[in-house]
């Protein structure tokens, strides 16, 4: 899909903003702690959920102080689009998950079904537990069976981009979260 680097301006200039950077600097803090609270003794794997959770394990794992491995796995339903489609898998850990504590961390949660598609992935390899941390959590009823362990942000039931999250596979570097208009 070809976006025009003057779409992308015009679509960053006319968004808004949700959260700034320095808010989600304060829930990547709360996030860490309450973390570093339930799993500071316990050596977690975790799993970044690529593309999205690039950003936000990066800022979560600067924030925890204690032993932990890092893994990650692509799986995804948009692949550069505005809307969802079947689940892809594109690579899975390669550390194996069999009798550990896993994290699963990714950008958003909005209907559920990456999450629970990969939190169930965990589970069915062997991890002794699997919790889910996302940045942001879309408000709205069409939550398909999973609910976030640990969540920073919430945001309306928009079209959001920044901070992992991307825009037609933009954006994704914004420090903070913006909402598209008219999507």
């Amino acid at each position: 899909m070809s976006v025009s680097p003057e779409h992308l301006q015009e679509v960053r200039a006319q968004a808004d903003c949700l959260h700034s950077g320095a808010d989600v600097a304060s829930a990547l803090d709360r996030m860490a702690a309450a973390i570093t609270e339930e799993y500071r003794d316990r050596n977690p794997l975790l799993i970044c959920v690529m593309n999205g959770g690039l950003i936000v394990t990066g800022g979560l794992m600067l924030r925890l102080d204690f032993p932990l491995e890092q893994d990650y796995m692509h799986a995804t339903r948009y692949r550069g689009a505005t809307r969802g489609g079947e689940l892809h898998w594109a690579v899975e850990p390669r550390i194996p998950l069999r009798d550990r504590d896993v994290l699963v961390i990714d950008d958003i949660l909005d209907e559920g079904y990456t999450l629970a598609a990969i939190v169930e992935h965990c589970r069915q390899a062997g991890a002794r537990s699997v919790k889910s941390v996302v940045l942001v959590e879309k408000l709205h009823d069409r939550k398909h069976g999973i609910a976030a362990d640990f969540v920073g942000l919430q945001v309306p039931d928009r079209y959001v981009f920044g901070y992992g999250m991307d825009y037609k596979g933009f954006l994704r570097n914004a420090n903070g979260i913006f909402a598209v208009r008219g999507i």
